[in-house]
């Protein structure tokens, strides 16, 4: 049974062991691991406030993002709106100008019509005084064939110019 508890020896020379380790554990790693540790848990606190501020302005960026959108908007409605009562006005100016144009083309059509005609007016008087001496000249020639006829149409004008 010696085999299964140890010596009273053996269990002294085991903890006085296991003491200097602890103390050389303490001296040389204890420290510098529980100020790595603590390094680490104020780099996970500085990390943690450091998200917690990220998020806060990303929800301010949120926030503001909405605002400008929003203006954006009203921005937007408001070009649309300017556009639409510019495109009108252009399109009412447009319409003006047409009919102006219209009208002056209607005048000048019918000035063009007018001078036409009385062109036209002339040219028929014209032809028309000249069928009438065509006509006057072929009459008084058959009619002034022979002398008698020619004496008495003299006298008869004579006469008219005596009484005019």
């Amino acid at each position: 049974m010696e085999l299964v508890t140890p010596g009273i020896g053996l269990i002294v020379w085991q903890a006085v062991a296991f003491i200097i380790v602890l103390l050389i554990l303490r001296a040389f790693a204890w420290n510098p691991i529980m100020s790595a540790l603590r390094t680490r848990e104020g780099l996970i606190e500085d990390s943690l406030k450091a998200a917690e501020n990220a998020k806060a302005e990303m929800e301010q960026v949120k926030l503001d993002n909405e605002y400008l959108l929003q203006e954006a908007k009203i921005e937007r409605d408001k070009l649309l709106q300017e556009a639409s009562v510019i495109a009108n006005k252009i399109k009412e100016d447009a319409k003006k100008e047409t009919s102006v144009i219209t009208d002056k083309m209607i005048a000048d059509a019918k000035s063009s019509i007018e001078s036409e005609k009385k062109a036209a007016l002339a040219e028929v008087k014209n032809l028309v005084a000249e069928l009438s001496l065509e006509i006057s000249e072929k009459l008084l020639r058959e009619k002034l064939s022979d002398d008698k006829s020619q004496k008495a149409l003299i006298d008869k004008f004579l006469k008219e110019v005596k009484v005019n």
